[in-house]
């Protein structure tokens, strides 16, 4: 795994905590209309076990959720780490900026005052110096 690839997980699992926020709204949603179509009319059960199945699959969802947030808090935690690793305060704050804060580039060039095309030149030298690190700590 390059450096690029290292610092880009939190990123996704950031997403994937999304998503499933997005899937846990949706199934709420869905268990009000459930409930709501229940009547007084005596029909069995079956309106009773779409929603403990609709309940169910909200709790395990949330506990993906939670798992994936401990993932995600450990990850942050390390790559804060090994960012603070860094003498360059410039690449640290645009490691930061990019792979523990999601930023986009063009707000990193705007916070940092730099052009577009500096800013990558800087992440290309922070990536390499993240290599050289690596190297250095393997010895």
């Amino acid at each position: 795994m390059n450096a690029k690839e290292y610092l880009s997980q939190a990123y996704h699992i950031d997403q994937r905590i999304d998503c499933k926020m997005e899937q846990i709204k949706s199934l709420r949603c869905l268990a009000t209309k459930v409930n709501s179509v229940m009547s007084d009319m005596p029909k069995g059960n079956q309106n009773h076990n779409i929603m403990e199945k609709n309940i169910a699959a909200i709790i395990d969802l949330e506990n993906e959720i939670n798992a994936d947030v401990n993932k995600l808090l450990n990850l942050k935690k390390e790559v804060a780490s090994v960012v603070r690793k860094i003498g360059n305060p410039e690449y640290q704050t645009l490691l930061e900026l990019r792979y523990l804060n999601f930023v986009g580039w063009e707000e990193i060039a705007n916070k940092m005052g730099y052009s577009l095309p500096h800013i990558f030149r800087i992440h290309v030298r922070a990536l390499n110096y993240l290599k050289f690190l690596k190297k250095d700590e393997s010895k």
